[in-house]
């Protein structure tokens, strides 16, 4: 599949979820914190996971759905997807939530798109074609120093890592994403091995398309394809910033 329609198919996907999401959350505004068939899980996950099946099972790809599993159909070609990231956030009315897509093949990722179901804005990527947030160069905020550096945190800080501010906003593609257009300048995991390929990968094309680093925490290789992998991602406007801010968790937790 060429990056054009690949591209095609990961907006197609994000604009069926989207729909099916305005629509649960029109019909049935009271339903909105419901829970799902598993910990963690809302009903809106499970209506976004459908409209997303739909569009790619019709393309014909692979799939990894946090929700749904691995399904692969011998091509090669997988879609990584995230039907609601931040569903917390979205059955409490808070607007930073997302779908996260990444289409991986043998090389690696090769396209990702990354929509705020709220806002509507939307990071792209394909390999070796930059990156975007609502179709502009996204521009990273190029901050080396720790203490210049505002942070979004996920899960709790073992202690102060030397940063200027920091953040939790609740929804790990968004905070990566805001990485690669300067809205914040890194992002740290403070749980142990709590996210999967899903919550990362679509974002974390966007980033090192746009300049950006990101790292696990324990050097393990970010792009692994199974529902069971569960990785701690760091990541960084720069290199040095990423070192400072790995460095000082590291060193917090012994």
């Amino acid at each position: 599949m060429t990056p054009d329609r690949l591209a095609a198919l990961l907006l197609s996907t994000a604009d069926a979820v989207a729909q099916a999401v305005a629509d649960d959350q029109r019909r049935r505004p009271a339903e909105q914190r419901a829970k799902g068939e598993r910990p963690g899980q809302y009903r809106i996950d499970l209506v976004a996971d459908a409209a997303a099946l739909k569009v790619l099972r019709a393309a014909g790809v692979g799939i990894l759905s946090e929700e749904s599993g691995l399904e692969d159909r011998g091509t090669g070609l997988f879609v990584v997807v995230d039907p609601v990231d931040g569903s917390t956030n979205a059955s409490r009315g808070l607007p930073w939530y997302a779908t996260s897509l990444c289409a991986v093949d043998e090389h690696g990722p090769v396209a990702a798109l990354v929509r705020n179901l709220a806002t509507g804005t939307v990071w792209a990527a394909a390999r070796g074609r930059g990156a975007t947030c609502d179709g502009r160069p996204a521009l990273p905020s190029g901050v080396t120093d720790p203490s210049q550096a505002v942070v979004v945190v996920n899960g709790y800080p073992p202690q102060h890592l030397g940063w200027r501010q920091y953040r939790a906003l609740g929804a790990t593609a968004l905070d990566l994403c805001s990485v690669a257009d300067g809205r914040v300048d890194a992002t740290v995991d403070c749980t142990t091995d709590a996210l999967g390929p899903w919550d990362y990968l679509g974002a974390m094309l966007v980033l090192s398309e746009a300049g950006c680093v990101v790292e696990d925490l324990h050097g393990r290789e970010l792009v692994e394809l199974g529902h069971d992998v569960r990785r701690t991602p760091v990541s960084a406007a720069t290199p040095e910033l990423l070192g400072a801010l790995s460095g000082a968790l590291r060193a917090a937790r012994g």
